[in-house]
C-alpha cells in the first residue's frame, strides 16, 4: 500500500531512513548501503527528493545503480531487497538494508579510497579506529582484561568530574601513546563503562550511567 511509502515519507530522513531523488553514482550510493549495513540497518527511498516530494524512479536504471553498488564498491557485498510501490502514479524503489554480522562493510570515500561508514543521524560518517577495534573484539568473542592503573583511574575520575573526554584530550591528560589510550577505552567499551558519541567533528566518550 502506498500508505507505507507516505509514513516514511512524513517521518523524515534519520538514522535508518534515506530519500534518493535519482541515483546516477553507484560509489556515492555506496556508503550509504555500506552505513546502514554497519549501525542499525536502513531504508533507501529513491525517487523521493529531500524535501519529502515523490519524483519517481526510473525502474531498471535505479536499480542497476543499486545493485553495482552493493556489489562493486561495498566490501564485502551488502545484501539487500527491494520493493516498487506506486504513489501517486510514480514509482518509488524501497531498498532496505538489514545489520550486517559481516560488519565493517567498506565504501570508496570522495577520494576514491575504501573506508568504513557509519549512520549516525541522516549522516554517512567516517568510523574510527576505536570502534573497528570494538567490532573485532566483539567477533572474535575475546576475554576484556584490564589493568586498573593510573591511566585508568584518570580516565575515570575524568569522566566522573566532567562527564566527557576525547581520545586526545584523554591522551593528554594521562601522558600515553594513542595506541594505548585506544586500547584502554575499547576495554572500557567492551565491559559496558563507556559508550561512545561520533558526530561529524569529533568521538564524544561518555559513561554509560550519565546518558540515562
Amino acid at each position: 500500500m502506498s500508505s507505507h511509502i507516505k509514513n516514511l515519507i512524513a517521518r523524515g530522513e534519520d538514522q535508518q531512513l534515506d530519500f534518493k531523488f535519482e541515483i546516477s553514482d553507484s560509489r556515492k550510493i555506496a556508503r550509504t548501503l555500506a552505513a546502514f549495513a554497519n549501525t542499525d540497518g536502513g531504508t533507501l527511498l529513491v525517487g523521493v527528493k529531500d524535501n519529502g516530494v515523490i519524483a519517481g524512479a526510473r525502474s531498471d536504471e535505479e536499480y542497476f545503480m543499486v545493485e553495482g553498488a552493493a556489489s562493486m564498491y561495498c566490501r564485502p557485498e551488502v545484501r539487500f531487497i527491494t520493493r516498487e510501490w506506486t504513489v501517486e502514479g510514480k514509482l518509488v524503489l524501497e531498498i532496505i538494508v538489514e545489520k550486517s554480522e559481516e560488519r565493517p562493510h567498506y565504501a570508496p570515500d570522495k577520494e576514491g579510497n575504501y573506508r568504513v561508514f557509519v549512520r549516525v543521524d541522516d549522516q554517512n560518517l567516517l568510523a574510527n579506529r576505536v570502534l573497528l577495534q570494538v567490532w573485532k573484539h566483539r567477533k572474535q568473542g575475546s576475554a576484556v582484561k584490564i589493568r586498573y592503573r593510573e591511566q585508568e583511574e584518570l580516565l575515570m575520575k575524568h569522566l566522573t568530574d566532567n562527564g566527557q573526554i576525547t581520545l586526545s584530550g584523554f591522551i593528554r591528560i594521562a601522558g600515553i601513546p594513542r595506541f594505548m589510550a585506544e586500547r584502554i577505552l575499547v576495554n572500557f567499551i567492551l565491559l559496558g563503562i563507556i559508550e561512545m558519541s561520533i558526530t561529524e567533528k569529533q568521538t564524544i566518550y561518555r559513561l554509560i550511567s550519565d546518558t540515562a
